[in-house]
């Protein structure tokens, strides 16, 4: 799997590399959502940042060039809404999991949060053909 240890996404921070985790689908009004919160490194803080995009249901990894739906988040592109920062790595990431959903043991490094979202389609789609082939052997 993936996913860091504590002491890993701390060092990450340390050398100066973001970390980041998928949260998953939302809704923003009648549109599909998808979020995830970044920690990065910035200025001798960590800066703590949740993103929220258009969900365009296909595997696209790059997910900072998805359309923002976050109206702070349009000025610039990518760097999504601050929740905060702090001069700790471990205060940031106990920040960003007390602010968000995010939980201690989905950490990934910076950029793999668009592999968590590929995987979260495949999964829903395997999900939806699995429920059409049980309708259609129902009939």
């Amino acid at each position: 799997m993936r996913y860091l240890t504590r002491q890993f996404a701390i060092g990450a921070l340390r050398r100066g590399h973001g970390i980041e985790q998928f949260l998953g689908c939302t809704q923003i009004g009648a549109v599909a959502a998808i979020q995830w919160v970044a920690i990065s490194p910035m200025d001798g803080q960590y800066r703590v940042s949740l993103h929220t995009v258009q969900d365009p249901d296909d595997e696209v990894g790059d997910l900072p060039n998805l359309m923002s739906l976050d109206p702070v988040d349009e000025a610039y592109v990518g760097e999504g809404r601050e929740l905060g920062s702090s001069p700790d790595e471990a205060e940031a990431i106990a920040l960003a999991e007390q602010l968000t959903t995010t939980r201690s043991d989905c950490w990934v490094n910076h950029a793999v949060a668009g592999d968590e979202y590929m995987d979260f389609v495949r999964s829903r789609r395997n999900t939806a053909d699995a429920s059409r082939q049980q309708d259609q052997s129902r009939s």
